[in-house]
């Protein structure tokens, strides 16, 4: 399995297709909330985590905030959780953060996600807030 950066459309398309298949139709997210205009910008970092057979498995994408980076659109496909593609994907936005120099980021994760992020280092610093009609919570993380 392998972690690509992706600027080109089909990469993209692949991001796409994944965010499409996890937050609009599984968790049934209003494709008017899911698409916005960081997908569009060239300042905008994306991820894929490819199979062996090139099948997208897992996806995200990072954008430089003037504190922070933030770490968004964090989503595996039902075949790939619990497989390492979600670590993958944020070690390799992790990796591209420091390259940025940026050692801080956050996220607004899924309350059932919070444990994944936790074992990744993450620490939860905000109140529940609904998000697309899900429960999320604020979470950072300090990068060396």
């Amino acid at each position: 399995m392998t972690v690509k950066q992706v600027t080109d459309e089909k990469g993209k398309q692949d991001a796409f297709d994944i965010r499409n298949e996890v937050f609009v139709l599984e968790q049934k997210v209003d494709p008017e909330l899911e698409w916005d205009e960081f997908d569009k910008l060239d300042s905008t970092v994306m991820f894929v985590d490819y199979d062996e057979d090139g099948t997208a498995l897992a996806t995200g994408r990072f954008r430089v905030l003037p504190e922070y980076g933030k770490v968004e659109r964090i989503c595996s496909r039902k075949v790939a959780r619990k497989k390492g593609s979600g670590r993958r994907i944020i070690e390799a936005i992790e990796q591209e953060a420091l390259a940025q120099n940026v050692t801080l980021l956050k996220l607004g994760a899924q309350t059932t996600a919070i444990p994944f992020y936790e074992k990744l280092g993450y620490e939860v610093c905000s109140d529940i807030f609904m998000d697309a009609g899900i429960e999320h919570k604020d979470m950072k993380k300090q990068l060396k």
